[in-house]
């Protein structure tokens, strides 16, 4: 049951949504699902407008029919608060140049909510945020308000944890941690997610702020470490995906990751909001400096093997992660970036989750681009790429190369001529027959 500004009791909770992108949007349609009156606010006039002609403004399983189901009203006027229950924040929270957190957009929400805020809101942090981010809020709010939290005003920080691609499936399988430090908030954070997650469970701001960061940081470190091996494998003229093949088969103390770009906005950044309090070098530094190396890698040691320079080269993939259509954070213009410093005759883009123009490259097919390419790098892990990866090789120059640090070919190296794309592909059809 939620409560009205008057007083009344409704008969279901309204819940507003601050940033309706990747995060909000999911978690806004999923509340609607379970019968939330729901309000989006967020400052993009196109992404209200798709949204409210129940048109999903990117690739999210299963949110599409929700939203052509359910809806959802959007607004851009903080205004709309003044009549709901809980307040979720969800709007961007990235790192500066120089390994400092830009809370920017969170103190303009912040800013902009507190003339509107009243006695019974529950304001919840969904964004990810460094710790002691939300004790500053609580000051903010204590020194820009009349109002308390723990006696007007509930506050938590109940951080996302989810993997795009499958938000509304781990929703409904992960746990809610709520940060919370007064009776008052950790009842209504209980009360907003026990609908919606199989569990809940609450400590204090800093343990949920950094929980959220370790896993972030734990997966940045595991990748680094395998994107290493990647460097050292190639350095002694060996190949990392036969030996990691070789190393997890049936050991018990494993497995070691693959290599691969790892980026995104939580994995390319979280690291950066423990790191900014650090004052040495230390292992999270380490790991940022292999992952952020390996676009480098790939066009350092592509060239002990053929120039870049006046070739005819190909980049499958421009999304930071497989079969999603998000370029945010991606190391894949990192890799064009370092391309053309070597002057190719030409530098084809093709990534078929993408629209007609990528960062201002023509998006061209992957027969486009690949047709006479002398080198195909594969950078981004798409689904496409590895189904038809034999049809795409066979158009590329006769003594192509391929650079593939997702090993989408099945060949257990990360560079290889293109034509054993189609050697190994006759030999896995013999024995399937066999």
């Amino acid at each position: 049951m939620g409560t009205g500004e008057n007083g009344n009791r409704r008969a279901s909770p309204r819940i507003a949504i601050i940033g309706v992108g990747r995060v909000g949007l999911p978690l806004a349609l999923r509340f609607r699902e379970r019968g939330f009156e729901v309000i989006g606010i967020d400052l993009n006039e196109r992404l209200r407008e798709q949204i409210s002609r129940r048109i999903m403004p990117f690739d999210e399983p299963g949110c599409e029919e929700i939203l052509s189901t359910h809806g959802l009203v959007m607004t851009d006027d903080y205004a709309a608060v003044r009549d709901v229950d809980d307040i979720l924040v969800t709007v961007g929270t990235p790192l500066h140049q120089h390994i400092e957190v830009d809370l920017s957009q969170v103190e303009r929400v912040i800013h902009s909510l507190i003339p509107h805020l009243r006695a019974g809101h529950h304001l919840v942090l969904r964004s990810t945020v460094a710790p002691r981010t939300t004790a500053y809020v609580r000051r903010l709010l204590h020194q820009r308000s009349s109002l308390r939290v723990g006696r007007d005003i509930a506050l938590s920080f109940c951080p996302e944890r989810l993997a795009e691609g499958k938000a509304l499936e781990e929703l409904a399988t992960i746990p809610q941690i709520c940060g919370v430090e007064d009776t008052l908030s950790a009842q209504r954070a209980t009360a907003i997610f026990g609908p919606v997650a199989p569990a809940v469970y609450t400590c204090d701001f800093v343990s949920a702020e950094l929980a959220k960061l370790f896993c972030n940081t734990y997966r940045y470190i595991t990748f680094a470490i395998a994107n290493q091996f990647a460097l050292i494998s190639d350095s002694f003229g060996a190949d990392v995906y036969r030996i990691l093949a070789l190393a997890n088969d049936r050991y018990p103390r494993g497995p070691i990751p693959l290599p691969g770009f790892t980026a995104g906005t939580c994995l390319r950044k979280d690291f950066g909001m423990i790191n900014e309090s650090i004052a040495y070098p230390d292992l999270l530094l380490s790991a940022w400096k292999i992952n952020e190396f390996m676009p480098n890698f790939l066009v350092q040691h592509t060239q002990r093997r053929v120039p870049v320079h006046g070739q005819q080269v190909a980049v499958l993939g421009y999304a930071f992660k497989k079969d999603t259509d998000d370029t945010r954070d991606s190391l894949a213009p990192k890799l064009v970036r370092y391309l053309r410093r070597e002057n190719p005759a030409a530098l084809r883009i093709s990534d078929p989750h993408l629209g007609d123009l990528v960062d201002g490259h023509r998006n061209l097919s992957p027969e486009e681009a690949v047709r006479g390419a002398d080198v195909i790098f594969i950078a981004t892990n798409h689904s496409h790429f590895q189904r038809r990866l034999g049809q795409l090789a066979a158009l590329a120059a006769p003594d192509a190369w391929i650079v593939d640090i997702w090993d989408m070919g099945g060949i257990g190296r990360i560079f290889y001529r293109a034509s054993l794309v189609a050697e190994v592909g006759a030999r896995n059809e013999q024995q399937r027959a066999a």
